[in-house]
């Protein structure tokens, strides 16, 4: 059995339970249908494997919950080069939206990199989408593009640890993946983390497909009829190191969402404080659900 083989069983079993609860079409029929339903969206090399803490939160508490592998990421078979566009890697959201009954509203949730994802959604599907919560995540709108938003995270940039990157077409173009590195892991999203979950998260990242800015943004074309009826809420992590909380506040400040919320977390706030994030969230479906 080859390496990548070995990789991917290795993810599979780790995650095959967890997923299988968290797909409510995959788990058991409850006994009375759940008060809400929260869709799940990982950030940047993580996978539907990230929420393994918050999910019995949630479906304890009265909730359905399904948390998504993006495309090439957790158990996605797909690999980070066999994506042509950002379009490709949203497509797993963009299908499972499809796939909702007319009826059935859900809240959104996307962590980090993830709110790119959860902000096309809003776009192409407003009238399945109660609420959209963003954590610590991207939260462009039709009059902030991500454009502005990248150039705002360049001026902001730090000097990045072990972070690694791949060339599809020589270290003189641009970069084709990203992966964070064990050591920037380990200092800037999972530093006020258990050494445990540091470690699975080492084991379980995979490389992120980088797109050209262009392409990103002719899928992200955000309208005001469309995504901004969609009521937003976005959690700001006191202590990110990734999204310092400035930059946070930035993106709130130029595309105001309808609440604010703040957990005195760093960037992995679903794995270091999932029960200070869950009353948040829980509020979030009471108030907009």
């Amino acid at each position: 059995m080859s390496l990548e083989k070995r990789y991917m069983l290795f993810i599979s079993l780790i995650c095959i339970s967890f997923i299988f609860t968290a797909n409510g079409t995959l788990s058991e029929t409850p006994k009375s249908a759940p008060s809400k339903h929260f869709v799940l969206v990982h950030g940047a090399c993580h996978g539907a494997w990230s929420w393994f803490k918050l999910v019995p939160l949630l479906k304890s508490s009265g909730h359905n919950v399904t948390a998504l592998d993006l495309g090439a990421s957790g158990v996605d078979p797909r690999q980070a080069m066999d994506l042509r566009s950002i379009s490709d890697y949203f497509q797993p959201l963009r299908h499972f939206m499809a796939s909702l009954p007319h009826h059935e509203r859900v809240i959104l949730v996307g962590h980090s990199y993830g709110g790119l994802a959860i902000s096309q959604a809003m776009e192409y599907f407003p009238d399945k989408v109660s609420v959209a919560v963003f954590i610590s995540a991207l939260m462009p709108g039709p009059a902030l593009n991500i454009s502005t938003i990248n150039q705002e995270i360049r001026r902001r940039a730090v000097p990045e640890l072990d972070d690694k990157y791949t060339f599809a077409n020589g270290t003189s173009n641009a970069p084709a993946t990203f992966t964070f590195g064990p050591l920037e892991l380990a200092t800037k999203l999972y530093q006020l983390s258990s050494a445990e979950d540091l470690t699975l998260a080492t084991m379980l990242m995979r490389p992120l497909p980088l797109f050209t800015e262009a392409d990103i943004s002719n899928e992200l074309r955000l309208s005001k009829q469309n995504y901004s009826s969609v009521k937003r809420v976005f959690i700001v992590l006191e202590y990110d190191l990734i999204y310092q909380k400035d930059f946070q506040l930035w993106m709130i400040k130029k595309n105001p969402p309808n609440e604010v919320k703040l957990v005195l977390s760093d960037h992995m706030v679903i794995v270091s404080h999932t029960k200070m994030l869950l009353p948040h969230l829980l509020d979030v479906a009471k108030k907009y659900g």
